[in-house]
């Protein structure tokens, strides 16, 4: 039974990073009907509760949004917070093998990213109805304060279980901040308008992806791995400092509403099941032994009783309606796959480059944000695009097809390519990724009512985080099992080696001979992979096509799109 490698931790954590790139720019669309009080600012007013949607936002801004100095201060504090949740991420990712080393902890570093994974994922859907029952700012201080809490324990940890209990920590506050500033930007801008706003959220994302890489290499060789962690915690502060100033008071008070207990325990068993399914299968357990299929058993039998209190339940966490909206079926289903397929590909390049091309941790970091160059240029120009035009579903239907073609040319990678082709091919994929990925958000949006706007945001992103977790699990497991198949039997004998302790720095000092045996063993196990994400990107550009192409409201006090698809009390009908 193969132990995971330091191959594992690196990737994971590099494709976290990833994930928040294309996510982060999906910036939530405002689609109102609710109470919510008046915002702190001269040019909103308040608008009245409506017995149709109680539960709402504290905030509810005049029908066109704020202008101005006004969003200018408070979009820049949203940029600030979503940033730093994607740069720190992003810095992390290329100096993880140094770190997990440096702690003696490569058996479990396959839970360094798993942590963050799980609580970030669980918290989504949590944050992001209260978000609508409460208000944002009150939540979004409070992610900020769990996240760069969880910052401070990685910074002073001094084994590997301090380092993962940081990274839970972390999570707490990583799964509200960017569902939170979506929801937060959403109050104050019309779907028409947000295509702007999300291309220039996704150039910062690019841009934070570019700096992460180089700023992580020159923190572990200037001044240690921990300056890291350090350096996230006076910007999150920042981050509290301007959004305290310039987000609007949360008038609703908490504790008015029922919280759904039951659905979040019922919802924490599911999730936590399934990613310890996907983490340990064909690894710590073997693919259909009893602890598997008992995790997987009991992932769906809580998933039915999930499902069971939804439906019940005044103030559900996910509204079972909204599966009503087949919009929101069919954005959220290809959000899922295209999760699967993007972090299936990005988890173990960085690695990848540092053992079959020999690169440094910080030029690896580099050569993988091609992703971000293409996704920045895209994401900016078919934000503008959607707000020109009212319309997604042509970037959406592009971005499927040109997604795959990345795919299939990163598949086609060989041992010592010339080091411009895999940028290429990582370029066309971000390219492809970017014209579409923060607008599925936005189509999702677009469909329902400002009350709902934060519970449908965190649904729609809580499956795209499932995606990426069993896409970074399944991966894993999988390409575990092919380079035990591929390399074990050739290295065994080899400098007492073992695939557990096969780390770049250790790879490095092998002879010639056996570092070719294991560069081939990556390449082998890891590449074919790629080529199976192409049959799911098909997929996605079926029900692209089949995607009902509603125009951007121009308003933010709307009815949403899909009118038949509001209902009452939380719930969709």
């Amino acid at each position: 039974m193969a132990k995971p490698s330091f191959a594992d931790a690196a990737a994971s954590d590099h494709g976290a990073s990833a994930l928040r790139a294309t996510i982060a720019p999906s910036v939530s669309c405002a689609v109102p009907a609710a109470p919510e009080p008046t915002l702190a600012t001269p040019s909103v007013t308040a608008v009245r509760p409506s017995s149709d949607h109680p539960a709402t936002a504290a905030q509810s801004p005049a029908s066109h949004g704020l202008h101005g100095g006004a969003l200018a201060l408070v979009f820049f504090g949203l940029l600030l917070a979503m940033f730093i949740s994607s740069l720190s991420e992003t810095i992390a990712s290329t100096a993880l093998p140094t770190i997990v080393g440096d702690l003696n902890g490569v058996e479990i570093m396959q839970w360094v990213s798993t942590a963050y994974i799980l609580t970030s994922t669980l918290t989504m859907p949590v944050y992001g109805k209260l978000g609508d029952l409460i208000g944002r700012k009150r939540l979004l201080m409070t992610a900020l304060g769990l996240y760069a809490a969880g910052k401070v324990l990685c910074g002073l940890a001094v084994n590997m279980e301090m380092l993962i209990g940081g990274r839970l920590i972390s999570g707490l506050g990583g799964g509200g901040l960017i569902i939170l500033s979506q929801e937060a930007l959403s109050d104050v801008v019309p779907p028409r308008k947000l295509g702007t706003y999300m291309g220039i959220i996704g150039a910062v994302f690019a841009v934070s992806n570019v700096l992460g890489p180089v700023m992580g290499g020159w923190f572990v060789q200037v001044t240690g791995w921990r300056g890291i962690f350090w350096f996230t915690v006076p910007v999150a502060l920042l981050a509290v400092a301007v959004l305290g100033f310039t987000l609007p008071k949360d008038e609703k008070p908490f504790g008015r509403t029922p919280l759904d207990w039951p659905g979040m325990m019922a919802m924490t068993v599911a999730v936590t099941s399934l990613v310890l399914a996907m983490a340990w299968g064909g690894t710590l357990v073997p693919w259909g032994s009893l602890p598997f299929m008992g995790l997987v058993a009991l992932a769906v039998g809580a998933a039915v009783v999930f499902v069971l209190i939804e439906r019940q339940f005044a103030e559900p966490i996910i509204p079972v309606g909204l599966f009503r909206n087949p919009n929101f079926v069919l954005c959220s289903a290809t959000g899922l796959l295209l999760n699967i397929s993007f972090m299936g590909a990005l988890n173990y390049l960085p690695t990848y480059f540092q053992i079959v091309d020999n690169l440094a941790p910080e030029v690896a970091g580099l050569v993988c944000t091609a992703t971000s160059a293409g996704i920045l240029i895209t994401s900016t120009a078919s934000g503008w695009i959607a707000s020109k035009t009212g319309r997604c579903k042509p970037m959406l239907i592009a971005m499927c097809v040109v997604s795959a073609v990345g795919l299939f040319l990163l598949s086609r990678l060989e041992v010592h390519t010339a080091l411009w082709v895999p940028v290429l091919y990582l370029f066309v994929l971000g390219f492809g990724m970017g014209l579409g990925m923060q607008l599925l958000v936005l189509v999702v949006q677009n469909e329902f009512p400002h009350a709902m706007v934060g519970t449908a945001t965190a649904a729609n992103n809580f499956f795209r985080q499932i995606g990426a977790s069993v896409g970074t699990a399944l991966v894993g497991a999988l390409f575990t099992m092919r380079l035990t198949a591929d390399v074990a039997a050739n290295i065994s004998h080899m400098d007492n080696l073992s695939l557990a302790a096969l780390t770049p720095q250790v790879v490095d000092k092998l002879p010639a001979a056996t570092q070719m045996v294991i560069a081939q063993g990556y390449s082998d196990a890891l590449l074919p992979l790629l080529l199976w994400f192409v049959p799911l990107m098909l997929a996605c550009l079926i029900m692209m096509l089949f995607l009902k192409n509603h125009a951007l409201a121009t308003t933010i006090n709307h009815g949403g799109a899909g009118k038949r698809s509001s209902g009452r009390r939380g719930h969709v009908d």
